[in-house]
């Protein structure tokens, strides 16, 4: 038996973890990075995989996910609105300018959430955070 009062031979401690290496629940050391690929569109995958361990990264990549699907459903309602609207003279116009104004609004959402994610802090969107969370 061995006394509590001592520590076990050195022989029993395990063995450092590998450099770059991120322990568990800890800090990875490419956290800034990582953070800007999150909503860098398809690339939030990066980080998704890579840094399994930090789980503030890994909740901006899913963000960043969840953030490019809506985006996606976005463009495809815009499109559709489009498409019907060109056939009738001026909405064309219109349609184009809308099309204008929600991509300007995605890349500034986009850079909002960096800048903030960078910072240390979350970036909430409403409708679209809680699907993150729940991943």
């Amino acid at each position: 038996m061995s006394d509590p009062n001592y520590p076990p031979p050195p022989s029993y401690t395990p063995p450092p973890p590998p450099p770059g290496a991120t322990p568990p629940g800890g800090v990875s050391p490419n956290r800034g990075i990582m953070i800007v690929l999150s909503y860098l569109w398809l690339l939030a995958l990066v980080p998704l995989i890579v840094e399994k361990n930090d789980s503030e990264v890994q909740w901006h990549a899913k963000h960043g996910l969840v953030l490019t699907v809506a985006e996606i459903i976005l463009w495809i309602a815009v499109g559709i609105v489009q498409v019907i609207a060109s056939h009738v003279p001026f909405l064309g116009c219109i349609t184009s300018i809308l099309w204008l104004v929600v991509w300007l609004g995605i890349v500034i959402l986009h850079i909002l959430c960096i800048m903030k994610g960078v910072k240390g802090e979350r970036f909430i969107i409403p409708g679209i955070s809680e699907y993150a969370n729940r991943f």
